[in-house]
């Protein structure tokens, strides 16, 4: 753009200045991200860098809206949303179901856990995996049934997830819930509150190499 600009009269160098200022001010202001290379410069951009493009601070909305809500820290928001993990166990004795919470944990990684509860469940996480073993992992679209360490680790490694955990001490899991959401329904006659027929605990069967089967 530089030898363009100078084959203008030199008249007309102060207007163009001016339009370019304004043209990457208003870039500036449309980006969402600004981003500090190793180098020293600035760049501005709506799609979210790479780790290794250099320093980045969100702008704007963006930035509003982590202010809001607490946001992952960046090497881990691009997995999180592409592959979002999720890790399905059972509310009976699992000791595979507690190491594989503590193997997600040590490294790191932002999951959401639910838990077979009911009959219910259990036919959905056969419906969602293909099987009825805990724990069972979903990253993204794989489904990834049985605790194999090895094998957790490098699908976690292929979406992207670091090695070494990332997340801030204040970082908190939610909770486990049910596969299936719970609707109270309440007795015509009574108004109590009425179980579903398929709603009482399935017995666990033994364990078998990677988890348990229910």
């Amino acid at each position: 753009m530089t030898p363009c600009v100078r084959q203008f009269r030199r008249a007309f160098v102060p207007a163009a200045a001016v339009f370019i200022a304004t043209t990457l001010a208003a870039g500036a202001a449309a980006a969402q991200y600004k981003v500090i290379g190793a180098d020293g410069k600035v760049t501005y951009t709506d799609r979210e860098p790479n780790a290794t493009d250099g320093k980045v601070s969100a702008l704007g909305a963006r930035a509003a809206g982590q202010a809001a809500e607490p946001a992952l820290p960046f090497e881990l928001r691009a997995p999180a949303s592409k592959y979002p993990v999720t890790l399905y166990t059972t509310t009976a004795a699992c000791e595979p179901c507690n190491s594989a919470r503590q193997l997600l944990k040590s490294r790191g990684i932002p999951y959401s856990e639910r838990q077979v509860v009911t009959n219910e469940d259990s036919d959905a996480l056969e419906n969602l995996s293909g099987g009825r073993e805990a724990p069972t992992l979903t990253i993204g679209s794989q489904t990834l049934r049985g605790l194999a360490g090895d094998v957790w680790n490098s699908y976690l490694d292929a979406a992207g997830y670091p090695r070494q955990s990332v997340l801030p001490q204040s970082y908190q899991y939610r909770p486990a819930t049910p596969i299936v959401e719970r609707r109270e329904v309440a007795s015509p006659r009574t108004g109590a509150v009425a179980t579903p027929q398929n709603g009482e605990r399935p017995a666990a069967s033994p364990p078998t190499a990677g988890g348990i089967r229910f």
